[in-house]
């Protein structure tokens, strides 16, 4: 929210007209691309208590698993403008500084005693939360760590203290957690994991080491897949050399900084712009000029063009069935075991990047959905139906908002049912079966080696 100031302040006294006021541009949605709009949503600043549809389900249902598929927090960037001062962002957790958290100081604390987890081969010797007083390139900030103590909290209130997903003495096995292997995944875990289950017990956790951004774990061969990513990325590029304005935005970016239009394009500077834009940090200036919003709103607009192309062209959702597979594979038997009566793994957590929750939503067929913001969670709920235990039904929501029947195998059901919810098996059928169909398979081996007719 944007505070305006109406009037000035008259000599030898307050004007009663000078309150500022509050322009509500974040909470209407503009009809059309509003890039400065959609990059506020990006950055995911923590203000207002968030509503969530999590946990909504008829009263004689029960509650049996949890699996949370997140995006890190907010972060620095992971490129810089050449020739440019990087951002001048403090990645101490400082709990007095805004945005905080009331449980940032009990984190920071509790971080300082994990050395009894077990942490998978390199997890044990990254930093358990951020501490450099200038951030280093991808580091999780303070904005980060809060997003997640939040989505933590929201999610106990819920999952805990409401449905009794898992009871005070939970143990070990209850729990499947995984992270890549980057500080700010693994900060962003324990963030979360710190206000959803306070003052743990180190000893109760077991954190895995998932070496892909797209957790296909032992099942990463996909000739096809790569196959579909280089075209999709040729659709980016063709896309790119098109947009004349785009290039003209480029090339008095380049002459700003001093450098060849090529180098300022490879240097990705939408990801450093985010960076001071998501910081409230004015972008950078040179000698010869500063880049400024107008710049910035180019190049974002150019994104989310690129977003919605990415929709219609179907090349990454192809590229998405593939690359997911093994992880929504994995998602579908954990929730089988669950469903005969297996107590093991009920709640369980990916912490992962938006490459990894981006062709997630795709597959699923959640084509609404926007890019994965900072902190970005993905959540599958299994239900049990009281009334005919055999039963089971799942629910997926995105930020919050229930998107089950966006989903392309639930669509159909949503038309004939009452349930606020879409039976398992029909997940299980699209996970095991109808995701191949696309590629005249039936097997993802077989789609895997496939070439296209």
């Amino acid at each position: 929210v944007h505070l305006i100031p109406v009037n000035p302040i008259k000599e030898g006294g307050l004007n009663p007209k000078s309150r500022k006021r509050i322009m509500p541009d974040l909470l209407t949605e503009p009809p059309a691309i509003d890039p400065v709009y959609e990059a506020h949503v990006y950055c995911n600043i923590p203000t207002i208590a968030e509503r969530s549809m999590e946990g909504y389900a008829p009263h004689y249902f029960k509650l049996v698993s949890v699996q949370v598929l997140i995006r890190h927090g907010d972060r620095y960037p992971l490129y810089a403008i050449p020739k440019t001062k990087r951002p001048d962002i403090d990645c101490m957790l400082l709990p007095n500084r805004k945005p905080s958290h009331p449980q940032l100081e009990a984190f920071i604390k509790h971080m300082s005693k994990g050395s009894a987890a077990q942490m998978d081969g390199t997890l044990s010797s990254l930093p358990r939360y951020p501490s450099h007083s200038i951030c280093e390139m991808g580091e999780l900030t303070q904005t980060g760590v809060v997003q997640h103590l939040r989505n933590g909290q929201l999610l106990r209130e819920i999952y805990i203290n409401k449905h009794k997903l898992l009871l005070s003495d939970w143990t070990a096995k209850q729990l499947y957690l995984e992270t890549t292997g980057k500080s700010r995944t693994l900060q962003s875990a324990l963030a979360l994991l710190y206000t959803f289950l306070p003052d743990f017990d180190w000893k109760k956790i077991n954190m895995r080491h998932q070496w892909s951004t797209i957790f296909c774990s032992g099942s990463c061969d996909c000739p096809m897949r790569n196959h579909y990513l280089e075209e999709e990325q040729r659709r980016q590029y063709s896309l790119r050399v098109k947009n004349n304005y785009l290039e003209k935005i480029y090339v008095d970016m380049a002459k700003i900084v001093g450098i060849p239009t090529r180098q300022l394009r490879a240097s990705n500077p939408i990801d450093s712009l985010l960076c001071y834009f998501c910081h409230n940090v004015s972008f950078p200036c040179t000698k010869t000029g500063c880049i400024g919003m107008e710049h910035f709103k180019v190049i974002k607009r150019h994104q989310l063009e690129d977003e919605r192309e990415r929709q219609e062209k179907k090349l990454y959702f192809l590229y998405a069935l593939l690359a997911t597979h093994p992880l929504l594979n994995q998602t579908v038997n954990r929730l089988q075991r669950i469903a005969e009566g297996k107590k093991e793994e009920i709640f369980v957590l990916h912490s992962a990047h938006d490459v990894t929750l981006s062709p997630v939503l795709s597959a699923l067929g959640i084509t609404e959905a926007r890019f994965p913001r900072f902190a970005a969670r993905l959540v599958f709920e299994m239900w049990q139906d009281g009334k005919r235990p055999k039963e089971h039904f799942i629910r997926i929501l995105y930020n919050g908002a229930d998107v089950t029947f966006q989903t392309s195998f639930c669509k159909d059901y949503y038309k004939r049912s009452s349930k606020p919810m879409c039976p398992l098996e029909k997940f299980v059928s699209f996970v095991k079966r109808d995701m191949f169909l696309v590629f005249n398979s039936t097997s993802y081996y077989d789609a895997c080696r496939r070439r296209p007719l």
